[in-house]
């Protein structure tokens, strides 16, 4: 297994990937929300933590929740805390159509491997990421209505467990 450092990063958005949008029926687990919380902190699916945990990369988070995320949705998935993207205020605007995220994700990746999982992924931003980053990335768009499914998890872990035998191959 490679060292911690070489290993991919996950890229992970909160808002449609683990807080879905609903419209698909799906039923969500009875969450403990306090006065003033997020409404939508009850589409939470503690079942989401342990999926995350198994994957083979270093968790980070990539929202606009930024630091609250570690106060207030790790805790509902079991997670620990983890790092935390911070977005500078030049990438409001991007230039080329690609989403205000990509940029800062790739210069925080440095070149290592990784998986951004959001609900706003587009192919602008597979273009610029293979154009600019030297490492292997793998942009993988989650249905906001839906949050991450079973097949999202199966993709994830494969691409990333393809990862680490390629790093391994290198090391």
């Amino acid at each position: 297994m490679p060292a911690a450092a070489d290993r991919p990063i996950v890229f992970l958005d909160v808002d449609g990937p683990l807080i879905p949008f609903g419209g698909s029926g799906r039923r969500y687990p009875p969450a403990d929300l306090a006065p003033g919380d997020h409404p939508l902190l009850c589409r939470l699916d503690p079942a989401d933590g342990p999926k995350l945990l198994a994957l083979p990369g270093e968790l980070v988070w990539a929202t606009t929740w930024g630091e609250h995320a570690n106060e207030v949705i790790a805790p509902r998935l079991g997670l620990p805390g983890l790092p935390v993207v911070t977005w500078p205020d030049s990438e409001d605007d991007p230039v080329g159509g690609r989403h205000w995220k990509t940029a800062g994700l790739v210069r925080w990746a440095a070149g290592r491997p990784f998986v951004w999982v959001d609900d706003e992924v587009t192919d602008r931003d597979r273009r610029w990421v293979a154009a600019c980053h030297p490492g292997p990335a793998l942009l993988h768009r989650v249905d906001p209505r839906a949050g991450l499914t079973d097949a999202d998890f199966a993709a994830l872990a494969g691409w990333l467990d393809a990862a680490d035998r390629r790093s391994a191959g290198h090391a």
